[in-house]
């Protein structure tokens, strides 16, 4: 396995520390004017998404994990746990439980193309396109005339998200949504 330096990490690293695999959300070398340089660096644990921040001494070693992403089809939920997802290569599902999955589900529905990394041939996450289109299925009328005004209301997606949509948005409408703020981005053609 690869060692690393804690001087030499970057954004985006993932690493093993403690038993637990971390990726470096961000990082500062800090060389204060007395005493020895450190680095300071913001972690997230892949597995349980919590955020550490934690100082090192450059020269502190770690083992680099490596994350196998695989593009897999959203099959189902098994309506007890499990949600379930096909290998787009070897057809094989892949059960995940709802904590890991929880996220990601206000923008997937059945037969969506999502990315599941794995650390050591265990799941731990899936993450949506980042841009997919949605059916708007609950919402206030839209407003004649509405396109020129500002302003917003709330609309249900066909997942059971709640967005914020214009004025001018009707119920049945196909809609562009970023996954990666939740944002409303425009009508689908």
């Amino acid at each position: 396995m690869a060692n690393k330096l804690a001087g030499d990490l970057r954004k985006g690293d993932t690493f093993e520390m403690d038993n637990t695999v971390q990726v470096v959300v961000d990082f500062q070398h800090v060389k204060p004017g007395k005493g020895a340089a450190f680095v300071r660096v913001k972690m997230r644990n892949v597995m349980t998404g919590s955020v550490l921040e934690k100082t090192f001494n450059p020269s502190e070693k770690f083992d680099l994990a490596y994350i196998e992403r695989k593009k897999m089809s959203y099959s189902y939920f098994d309506g007890e746990d499990f949600y379930y997802f096909m290998d787009n290569e070897t057809y094989d599902m892949i059960p995940m439980n709802k904590a890991l999955v929880a996220e990601a589900l206000n923008f997937i529905k059945e037969g969506s193309i999502v990315d599941v990394a794995f650390y050591k041939d265990s799941p731990f996450s899936v993450e949506p396109e980042n841009f997919v289109v949605l059916q708007v299925t609950e919402c206030e009328p839209a407003i004649p005339g509405a396109t020129a005004q500002p302003g917003s209301k709330q609309a249900t997606l066909e997942t059971g998200y709640v967005i914020q949509v214009p004025l001018f948005i009707e119920e049945g409408e196909m809609i562009r949504v970023d996954t990666r703020t939740g944002e409303y981005m425009s009508r689908a053609n």
